[in-house]
Order: C-alpha cells, then structure tokens, then sequence
C-alpha cells in the first residue's frame, strides 16, 4: 500500500501543503513584480513596492518548504525574519534621525 502524499502527517507538513505555501511565496513576488512595472497606477505601483520588500524577505522561506517539515518552524523562522526587519528598519530610521540632528548642528 502506498502512502498518500495529501494525507496530513504527524510529523510535518505533507507534500501538497509543501508546495502551496512554495507556490504562494513565488506567485506573490512575481505579483509584485508586475505592480511596480505596471504603468498604469502610481498607487499599485506602491503596493507593489512594499510587495517587493515583503516578499524578498519571505522568499527566504522558501527552502523550510519541505514536506515532513513542520509547519511550526516555517512559522518560526517567519517570525525571526520579521524581526530581524524590525530591528534593521529602526536601526535605519535611527540612524536618519541621527544624522538629521547632525546636519541642524551648523
């Protein structure tokens, strides 16, 4: 008897599941891709943007998308990467703000 991949498995994420959140990760960056190159809407064009940077971040799941893997770690590492944004985007606008003060010293 053969294992059906599309059952849900103990131990992780199953092969059809694998692949959807995979599919979704790719369709989205490409969605996003043809929104900053449309030029038909300045504001699709900002959704697509901000599209960019979110999926560029969230492409890095795309390796943890392996069926056995449990769904808990992709959701963990999602996490970190959400995170670790925060913190780099804060260190930015900090080091703006810095800067500003910097050049009003004169």
């Amino acid at each position: 008897m053969q294992a059906n991949d599309d059952l849900p498995s103990a131990t992780g994420m199953t092969a059809a599941q694998a692949k959807t959140v995979e599919y979704a990760i790719v369709g989205l960056s490409v969605l996003s891709l043809v929104l900053v190159f449309q030029p038909f809407s300045l504001s699709l064009f900002t959704v697509g943007a901000a599209m960019v940077v979110l999926m560029g971040l969230a492409f890095n799941l795309v390796p943890l998308c392996q069926p056995g893997r449990p769904l808990s770690s992709l959701v963990k590492a999602g996490l970190i990467i959400v995170v670790i944004f925060i913190i780099v985007t804060l260190a930015a606008l900090g080091s703006a703000v810095l800067y500003s003060i910097y050049l009003s010293a004169d």
